[in-house]
């Protein structure tokens, strides 16, 4: 049957030249080192502007505490050097060397969470989730190291029992009873957003792996309890929920960080005040470098500077599970997952968090919110996730070619 064309049509669709546009996109896309880039290049972007942003939206506080402007970005571009160097690593290892790490990685995360409860530990901000070892640079969150941890162990059990994850018991045995007590130990440490936030990895991992949704279903009741229950019974997240509800209550306490994070988005509008002019960084938004680094980025680059945020996050999100739909083996299907997943949940959270449209939970946003431990584990994860874009089947024969083919496939034309 043959179908005419309306005169109303749009023909400029059918065009030779748009036709080989969309051509010449579908086949970079096809080429087998895409998502590689897709993903390494807004890390690059993200991690730079986030450079930049940590320098801006710090410079106030570290003056005047410290009496040098440049005290943070100092030790955040240290931080990104040797999380650089580890993600590079990371890229280049052996499956067979990520299934030991993954375990060796489990113990170390549990040794270094016990040691909170020590006289090593450290306690900011009310939480006592930090481990000091010789100078501050040697401080270490273990809840942020957990959370690439069961991401890489998790990859590790699933693919190993991969021909029984439809029977429940071993679905779940061991997965879930081993992080139930490692995110115990992080509530231990008064810190229930990373708690949280690891309980969603969970979840995202188990939902990888095919589980049911009555068994999702049932998790997410049981951690709603649970999480009901440490907030009823702690006045201080408590008053953070009763906070949210009210939104102009307690404007110097409870609320001081949403007002001023409301206030630095509003005041940037399209464009922003510029890079460098943010007004809330002048002891109004006492996060800025951290949490909310965000709110920073919308006031001094506007609306336009936080929607490409938004799409280089969710660039990499498309890509990280593209990769993980297109491996061969169960290990790194599940890795790439768990890392993408890891990546996306925080993301997001932390966005909803400065927007007010979830209480302040306290989580940081990746790559570019000033950190450590957050630095260190997302570059590690991020190098991860590049080793498995190595290993798509396409990419592989690319990978082993001499360095000719391999310029000639990555430009997009035929051998």
């Amino acid at each position: 049957m043959t179908i005419l064309a309306s005169p109303l049509t749009d023909r400029s669709s059918t065009h030779p030249r748009n036709t080989a546009r969309r051509s010449l996109v579908a086949q970079w896309f096809a080429q087998p080192r895409a998502d590689f880039y897709l993903v390494l290049v807004p890390a690059i972007l993200l991690l730079s502007l986030g450079l930049v942003m940590v320098l801006s939206a710090s410079s106030v506080l570290a003056a005047t505490r410290y009496g040098d402007p440049y005290y943070f970005v100092k030790r955040q571009a240290v931080f990104l050097v040797a999380g650089g160097l580890l993600a590079f690593v990371a890229t280049r290892i052996s499956n067979r060397w990520l299934m030991v790490l993954a375990w060796v990685g489990l113990a170390v995360v549990f040794g270094l969470q016990l040691l909170t409860f020590t006289p090593l530990g450290v306690g900011v901000n009310g939480n006592r989730n930090w481990v000091q070892i010789g100078s501050d640079l040697a401080r270490i969150q273990p809840g942020e190291l957990a959370k690439l941890a069961i991401v890489m162990w998790g990859a590790d059990v699933f693919a190993r029992k991969d021909r029984l994850l439809h029977q429940t018991k071993h679905l779940l045995v061991p997965y879930l009873p081993v992080c139930v007590v490692l995110i115990c130990l992080v509530i231990l440490q008064s810190d229930l957003g990373t708690g949280m936030l690891l309980g969603t990895i969970v979840v995202a991992m188990l939902w990888v792996v095919g589980a049911r949704w009555n068994v999702l279903a049932s998790l997410f009741a049981v951690v709603g309890v649970a999480v009901l229950t440490l907030v009823a019974t702690s006045a201080n997240r408590l008053g953070r929920i009763i906070g949210f509800l009210n939104p102009d209550a307690d404007p110097l306490g409870t609320n001081h960080q949403p007002i001023r994070a409301m206030y630095a988005l509003a005041s940037g509008g399209w464009w922003g005040l510029g890079l460098g002019a943010s007004r809330q960084k002048w002891g109004g938004l006492v996060e800025a470098h951290t949490d909310y680094v965000l709110a920073v980025i919308g006031e001094e680059l506007g609306l336009v500077g936080v929607i490409i945020v938004l799409a280089l996050f969710l660039t990499m999100g498309v890509a990280g599970f593209r990769i993980a739909m297109r491996q061969t083996s169960n290990f790194t299907r599940y890795l790439a997952a768990g890392v993408t997943a890891w990546f996306m949940i925080e993301t997001i959270i932390n966005v909803l968090v400065v927007l007010r449209m979830l209480p302040v939970i306290g989580l940081p946003l990746p790559f570019l919110s000033y950190g450590g431990s957050a630095m260190i584990a997302n570059l590690v994860g991020l190098g991860i996730l590049l080793n498995c874009a190595r290993q798509e089947p396409g990419a592989r024969p690319v990978r082993s070619a001499p360095r000719e083919v391999r310029t000639i496939v990555a430009a997009g034309r035929p051998k």
